[in-house]
């Protein structure tokens, strides 16, 4: 199931996104939250007439740099012996068709593609058996990236925790195997990352056992999982693309701080 959150007329709410073909996709509004069970209300809404939103709101983002050995080697960087993890703040978070601000104390602005997961209930010391019963689903993100900040910062909390630094998107789909998707990224319609999930040094079971055996997770919260290799510059004006098999393609075009 495709669980989308969207506003239409001033409300919020999440919908269940049935259809195939884009212009034919319709809501049907879910009556609580999706976390729970939930029932369909019946009543459905076409897609192209509400404004998607973040797909949650979480209460942190917990982002696994140098997860894939080719974008590590791209980057000069060697994988490191444990996954490296970092905070973005709720305040990066934007949805699909929002805009990526260009920060203003950035000149190396860089796209990231990678596969989210969304936890779906509260967790700590997880066992691998038990990750799956955790994960509520995946989405699309873009780990947006200041390159020249990171560089010159050995922390990363300026140059991928700015505001808009982290888009996701469209929906959260669940009912999909993370183990071997394709992940894309295009910019203005030009690939520039092309990868599989199954090249992940470390993987989605690996990542969520990691986390929480030092934190908790809650209902909604995110976690980034690392970026294939090909990532590249943004400019002003720019539509980048994140698609991921299986999901679907999150698109966010690139502004001036205003």
């Amino acid at each position: 199931m495709r669980i989308a959150r969207f506003s239409i007329d001033g409300n919020v709410a999440f919908g269940a996104v049935e259809g195939d073909s884009p212009d034919s996709l319709v809501l049907d509004i879910i009556k609580g939250i999706p976390y729970a069970d939930f029932e369909l209300s019946g009543t459905k809404v076409p897609l192209k007439k509400v404004r998607l939103l973040p797909p949650v709101l979480p209460n942190k983002v917990v982002a696994i740099g140098r997860n894939y050995a080719e974008h590590a080697a791209e980057l000069g960087n060697e994988v490191p012996d444990v996954p490296v993890a970092f905070f973005k703040p709720t305040t990066s978070v934007i949805g699909a068709g929002d805009s990526i601000e260009y920060p203003s104390f950035s000149e190396e602005l860089h796209h990231e593609a990678e596969l989210a997961v969304v936890i779906g209930r509260m967790c700590r010391e997880v066992p691998r058996e038990r990750v799956k019963d955790v994960v509520f689903g995946y989405t699309c993100a873009n780990d947006v990236t200041a390159r020249d900040v990171q560089r010159r910062e050995s922390q990363w909390a300026r140059a991928k925790g700015f505001d808009t630094s982290c888009p996701l998107g469209p929906w959260v789909e669940t009912d999909v195997d993370p183990g071997n998707l394709a992940i894309q990224a295009t910019v203005n319609g030009q690939q520039r990352q092309l990868g599989r999930t199954s090249d992940m040094v470390r993987s989605v079971e690996d990542l969520i056992v990691h986390i929480t055996e030092a934190m908790t997770l809650l209902p909604g919260d995110v976690i980034l999982t690392g970026t294939p290799a090909g990532v590249g510059p943004l400019h002003v004006g720019d539509e980048v693309a994140v698609t991921i098999e299986g999901i679907g393609t999150l698109t966010n075009k690139v502004i001036k701080r205003g």
